[in-house]
């Protein structure tokens, strides 16, 4: 399995890397724009079957996404201002991802499979135009957001095997993922808040051409980083246990095994498909306020 884990670390890496630092000088990255649109359409081609539909309509539903993207492509909205699109999609995720925990593994089945399959499938669809805008912008923006994301993951894991139902008593969603604890999701926001004051310093120093995330908001104020990270945080996790979720629903451990060692690519993205427009809100608020 590990050896898995690391040829599939490798593989990805090699495909990724070319993609995310090809110049593209503020216009549409095409090879990462278009490494983005594989891994959507495999993400699209994954939720048809998490959702109990059979290999040829998961299919049509991974090529569905692949034109809806290509389309957004075409008629030029990744160079558009699509703030609307944040706000939407963030409110979206805030007061769905509420409703979907609160009503748990069995509420999962009680909603209609067409509003499941379009909501997922706008999800990704607004999660790729997302990475593809925060590239766009610039590298140091695009990566300030996935490692958020990534170092809030590391931190929540050590902080739970450390810390975890030390200071408090109720694990943080039993019946969805049973080894996440409260003290994880502090573990990973502290993280989180170490990695923002670091890269606004790192920024200054460096004198960056392009400002990160974390440099953006501190520039509006100290508070609104403050607000912003661990907003961003703590959406992570909800995208990651309503994931879990859907899987459990579905008896699923993995979404699909097209990377092994490492399960599907929703495994893999869960976690960015809310921070990823919610990113992408909070610039634009920084940009138009």
């Amino acid at each position: 399995m590990l050896k898995q884990r690391i040829i599939t670390a490798i593989v990805l890496l090699a495909i990724l890397l070319p993609a995310l630092f090809y110049p593209s000088n503020g216009t549409v990255p095409i090879p990462f724009a278009c490494v983005m649109l594989a891994l959507i359409a495999a993400a699209g081609w994954e939720w048809g079957k998490l959702n109990g539909y059979g290999q040829g309509i998961s299919l049509l539903f991974g090529a569905e996404i692949l034109c809806l993207c290509l389309l957004s492509w075409v008629l030029g909205l990744l160079d558009q201002s699509l703030s609307i699109v944040w706000i939407v999609a963030s409110a979206a995720w805030v007061l769905g991802g509420a409703f979907l925990l609160r009503a748990a593994v069995p509420g999962w089945p009680r909603i209609p499979k067409p509003l499941r399959v379009v909501g997922g499938l706008l999800a990704l669809w607004v999660a790729w135009m997302a990475a593809v805008q925060a590239r766009m912008i610039g590298i140091n923006f695009l990566l300030s957001i996935l490692l958020l994301v990534w170092v809030a993951d590391v931190f929540a894991y050590f902080a739970g095997r450390a810390f975890g139902l030390k200071f408090t008593r109720n694990k943080l969603a039993p019946s969805i993922s049973p080894g996440k604890s409260w003290e994880g999701v502090w573990g990973g926001m502290a993280g989180v808040l170490v990695l923002a004051l670091a890269w606004v310093w790192a920024d200054a120093s460096a004198q960056a051409m392009v400002a990160s995330l974390y440099t953006r908001l501190a520039q509006r104020g100290w508070w609104l980083l403050l607000i912003g990270v661990v907003f961003m945080a703590a959406m992570s996790v909800v995208g990651d246990l309503v994931e879990s979720l859907i899987k459990r629903s579905a008896g699923a451990k993995d979404s699909s095994s097209l990377l092994p060692g490492h399960g599907g690519v929703l495994d893999r993205v869960d976690a960015l498909l809310p921070a990823l427009p919610i990113a992408m809100m909070l610039w634009s608020f920084c940009e138009y306020a």
